[in-house]
């Protein structure tokens, strides 16, 4: 194991390489495979070269749809009959409502009173039925309980289920076909879906290859419980990433503890000058959970100079008359 910290006491993970790959298959047909772009300018600023998955640009602007696409086309038909449900900030639930309604069935989305318009109008407008709940991970999962019983509806977990983590493994698995050199990749870890299936793909491509997760400091819950051996939960999260809020479930615990080599946190100054600068050099609208890989990088967290890097630009669903650069 590579990881500084103590694995987790789950180790049974229950996907590999092979199981991303047929993930990939069943998705192909309904997902982008998107652009992988690179800047000098942001070479320059961190001191290496970076290589960009914009999944910025998929389907609901966001790499969310790999895994919703993934967990809805692997129902059986009489689970899909009943539908879906999920609890989401936003993305997750944008994509989960998009994947249901191409197969023809019914999102329950529950999403907390203090979620982005432009994340409600998003869930909206692919047919999603919303459920507001109070803004904490106990009051999102009660309402998604709630709607479960109600409804007999599946539930797709955002990150802690295995069909998820495999369709979001698919963007790495792009990556290093694209970019097969790579020395390092980095995701923004929230609650660790996207994390966990770039590492299960990555050190499955390439056993040598670097994983790190970025997340802000002020919600570092995966930063401390990797650090601590077990899962601390996500409390009081203070920072512009709304994507980045959730805690870590038990499956991305476990990925996280054995596969990833470090998680590093960035400051929220930072986050707002990386994403300012994704949209200046790279031209890419990306929103600011997009730009914490890129935070944690220029400000030195981990020493990457001279090497080849991969960052998954996660999403780019941002209200752009809220800016967080506009006064």
């Amino acid at each position: 194991m590579m990881s500084a910290w103590a694995p987790a006491s789950v180790s049974d993970i229950e996907i590999d390489v092979a199981t991303i790959r047929a993930a990939h298959e069943r998705i192909r047909p309904h997902i982008l495979r998107t652009p992988v772009l690179s800047s000098p300018a942001l070479d320059a600023a961190v001191g290496a070269q970076l290589f960009f998955k914009c999944e910025n640009l998929q389907r609901v602007s966001a790499f969310k749809a790999r895994g919703a696409c993934n967990a809805v086309l692997s129902l059986s038909a009489a689970e899909a009959k009943q539908g879906v449900v999920t609890h989401s900030s936003g993305n997750h639930g944008a994509a989960l409502a998009w994947a249901a309604r191409s197969r023809g069935i019914p999102a329950w989305i529950v999403m907390p009173s203090n979620a982005a318009k432009v994340k409600l109008d998003a869930v909206r407008g692919f047919g999603g039925t919303i459920r507001f709940c109070e803004p904490t991970v106990a009051a999102r999962e009660a309402a998604c309980a709630a709607v479960e019983a109600e409804t007999k509806a599946t539930l797709v977990h955002p990150y802690n289920d295995w069909s998820v983590i495999a369709g979001q493994g698919t963007a790495a698995l792009e990556l290093l076909e694209d970019e097969p050199e790579l020395d390092a990749v980095i995701t923004p870890v929230g609650g660790g879906g996207l994390l966990s299936g770039t590492a299960i793909a990555a050190k499955g491509l390439r056993p040598s290859i670097k994983v790190y997760g970025a997340e802000p400091a002020g919600a570092d819950d995966a930063y401390r419980s990797l650090r601590a051996g077990h899962i601390i939960p996500q409390t009081d999260p203070h920072t512009i990433a709304d994507g980045l809020r959730s805690s870590l479930g038990e499956k991305t615990f476990a990925v996280l503890s054995s596969r990833v080599d470090r998680v590093e946190t960035a400051s929220e100054e930072a986050i707002v000058r990386a994403m300012r600068l994704l949209w200046d050099k790279l031209k890419m609208i990306v929103e600011p959970s997009s730009a914490v890989p890129l935070a944690m990088l220029l400000e030195r967290k981990i020493s990457l100079d001279k090497l080849r890097v991969g960052v998954i630009l996660s999403g780019g669903n941002v209200d752009l008359d809220r800016l967080p650069w506009q006064t």
